[in-house]
């Protein structure tokens, strides 16, 4: 079991690393190991609003670095290369095709119970969190996706593996090139982010961080 220090040490060591060694690719077993822990985080109710796309045809990596001004040397250094999708509000709203039928075959709900979750996600999406617009609903389902990025990221380090979030990118050119590429449902998905994976190139500059006195509040 890893102890407390080897972690903290990982994230001392984790950067957003601009550009990898070609030379080191991540190994199938723990490139799945990484994605285990994008599939195993956190949602809102658990109705996982995400799809990833792990780009690694040299072409289809060179046609997204069109406008994508953050990613474009990570494109071509990267192991590995994750587009993350978050669902758009014809799949995240309330009485959606996707909610329902996941609450009764992924979630393996009785049907009291799906009418009883769905009442109580209606009110949450109406009133709680006023999700009543195409936009409130779409960015509430992509910060969720921020959550498996985290995880990915840290599951990464853990392991020596490096990464980089990018956002530096035009999302309607991407959306465009992963549908005429890939068939992305443009109605259904939207780009949320792009993190590359691999092994550095060079050290990093040290990191610096603001003192935890100056970000947490006890009372």
């Amino acid at each position: 079991m890893m102890k407390k220090n080897e972690i903290i040490d990982a994230f001392w060591s984790r950067h957003a690393c601009k550009e990898f060694d070609v030379d080191r690719k991540i190994s199938d077993e723990d490139f799945r190991y990484i994605l285990e822990t994008a599939r195993l985080s956190p949602s809102s109710f658990g109705f996982e609003p995400w799809h990833f796309i792990v780009v690694q045809d040299p072409e289809l990596r060179e046609k997204l670095k069109e406008r994508a001004w953050g990613a474009s040397l990570k494109l071509d250094t990267a192991s590995h290369f994750v587009i993350c999708l978050a669902m758009k509000p014809v799949n995240t709203r309330h009485d959606s095709e996707y909610i329902i039928n996941f609450m009764r075959l992924v979630q393996q709900l009785p049907e009291e119970v799906v009418k009883m979750k769905g009442e109580f996600f209606k009110d949450f999406q109406e009133k709680d969190f006023d999700l009543n617009t195409e936009r409130s609903l779409y960015d509430w389902a992509s910060k969720q996706t921020y959550i498996a990025m985290g995880n990915m990221m840290t599951a990464a380090a853990l392991i020596g593996i490096d990464s980089c979030p990018i956002e530096g990118f035009h999302p309607a050119t991407t959306e465009a090139i992963l549908s005429d590429e890939l068939g992305v449902d443009l109605e259904k998905y939207g780009v949320s982010y792009m993190v590359a994976f691999g092994y550095r190139k060079s050290d990093p500059p040290t990191k610096t961080r603001r003192p935890i006195e100056d970000i947490v509040t006890w009372k």
